[in-house]
């Protein structure tokens, strides 16, 4: 089989030169081997891919540099030869990426048998799903949007979170009859499974940054969660998409399509709005603020409280992230999660004062992310927001 690798890379501007640490060109390289062959493949499929391609540049590699769970694969822009037909295509030949892939359609299989309110979010149409050789294919349409989430006006973002965390609210364990089927495709974790992954964030964190002020702030976000177990359990049962987050869904009218299946698991029931609010705290924080007053407000206190130890289990979650990230780093990136680990702890401390984290640390933050950002990233986060 004839495999022009360099050509494809050269084409689509993924030279493997001038790389700045290992991680990225262990990731490089793997990016510049697959895609020679999966070119090729798709070629043989009817299927040709864009230049452009912002799901490989700039920090993508470092999601596989600090996890083993999930495997590699390429998440890649294309079209249909025959009809122009634009679509999003994962593909690898790796045994973890391919239990993803297999596991992400498994789960759209199971949402569009059952009958619930989850089955508000809609599902981009599935091209082919194949396998090639070692590699296994997943191609669906791209799905287009007028306007990205962000762009749309403060009111209109509210109602579409809010519909989208209430249609979540609508599929409870204990009320279903599929409750056997969902959780052995799903998962589930309870009260216990959530502080032991917190200890763990806490761990992980101090080990690299073993700093007293940050201990203490730990510490306490530990006790806070020991001593609201009952509420933690008390809302527990309800699947939730643990990334609900822009760059996973797209808007069409008033239609969410759900572009990640791989992220839901039953769970608090605040899980996922607490991972949507801590985003919106660095993208729009009017947007944060609204959704709180609605749970305050339209909700007991009880849920406020969750929804409050479910921001501070997700904030361990991406200190410890960004934490584990700085030392497979150098350069301005490697000050730029120095800048994160920061950013996201100053978070996490208003989170646990009941109050909004300071606009001016907000907007020092976004300065010195937006100096120390690659090029490639900038671009990478720019067609992905």
């Amino acid at each position: 089989m004839n495999m022009p690798g360099k050509s494809i890379c050269a084409r689509l501007k993924l030279s493997s030169t001038m790389h700045t640490n290992d991680a990225e060109q262990i990731w490089q390289e793997y990016v510049d081997r697959e895609l020679a062959v999966i070119a090729h493949v798709l070629t043989e499929l009817g299927f040709e891919l864009e230049v452009e391609q912002p799901h490989l540049f700039g920090e993508r590699y470092l999601m596989r540099a600090v996890t083993t769970v999930s495997g590699r694969k390429l998440i890649l822009l294309g079209h249909r030869r025959e009809d122009g037909k634009r679509v999003v295509i994962k593909a690898t030949s790796d045994a973890g990426g391919i239990r993803e892939l297999e596991h992400e359609r498994t789960c759209r299989a199971v949402l569009q048998r059952i009958n619930f309110a989850y089955q508000t979010f809609l599902s981009p149409e599935e091209i082919l799903f194949t396998k090639r050789g070692p590699y296994t294919l997943s191609i669906q349409a791209f799905i287009e949007q007028e306007r990205p989430f962000l762009g749309r006006p403060l009111e209109e973002q509210f109602a579409l979170a809010l519909s989208a965390f209430k249609a979540q609210e609508g599929a409870h364990a204990t009320t279903y009859g599929h409750e056997r089927i969902i959780r052995n495709t799903f998962g589930a974790r309870d009260a216990a499974g959530y502080l032991a992954a917190f200890r763990q964030f806490q761990k992980e964190i101090l080990k690299r940054i073993p700093d007293e002020a940050l201990r203490a702030l730990l510490e306490k976000s530990v006790e806070l969660l020991e001593a609201s177990r009952e509420i933690i359990e008390q809302y527990g049962g309800f699947l939730t998409h643990t990334d609900f987050v822009p760059h996973n869904f797209r808007v069409v009218g008033h239609d969410i399509y759900l572009l990640d299946y791989s992220s839901l698991r039953f769970g608090n029931k605040y899980e996922g709005w607490a991972r949507f609010l801590n985003f919106m705290a660095l993208y729009n924080p009017p947007l944060q603020q609204a959704l709180m007053d609605y749970v305050r407000l339209n909700r007991t206190p009880e849920e406020s409280l969750a929804l409050k130890l479910m921001r501070i289990y997700r904030l361990g979650e991406i200190i410890s992230y960004y934490a584990n990230i700085i030392e497979k780093c150098s350069g301005n990136l490697r000050i730029l999660n120095q800048e994160r680990v920061r950013f996201w702890t100053h978070v996490l401390a208003a989170v646990l004062d009941d109050r909004q984290p300071a606009p001016a640390v907000l907007e020092e933050y976004k300065k010195k992310r937006d100096q120390l950002r690659s090029a490639e990233e900038k671009r990478r986060q720019k067609d992905l927001h």
